[in-house]
């Protein structure tokens, strides 16, 4: 029986320690944020499809 309580124990904790950390992570504040309210603007280019990027996708194609 003391083994059960131990398990119930890690469990609950588990539990309580999982919730802890998803409300850290909704609650954080925004990195990108400015004290204006505006948000700043991302300085890459992000995604480009290249002629590089076209080859690899025309290899993959079944």
């Amino acid at each position: 029986m003391n083994a059960k309580m131990s398990r119930r124990k890690f469990l609950a904790a588990a539990g309580v320690g999982g919730a802890a950390v998803a409300v850290a992570v909704v609650t954080r504040p925004d990195e990108n944020a400015k004290p204006g309210g505006k948000q700043a603007t991302r300085q890459g280019k992000g995604y480009q499809e290249t002629a590089h990027v076209r080859r690899y996708y025309e290899t993959t194609k079944v």
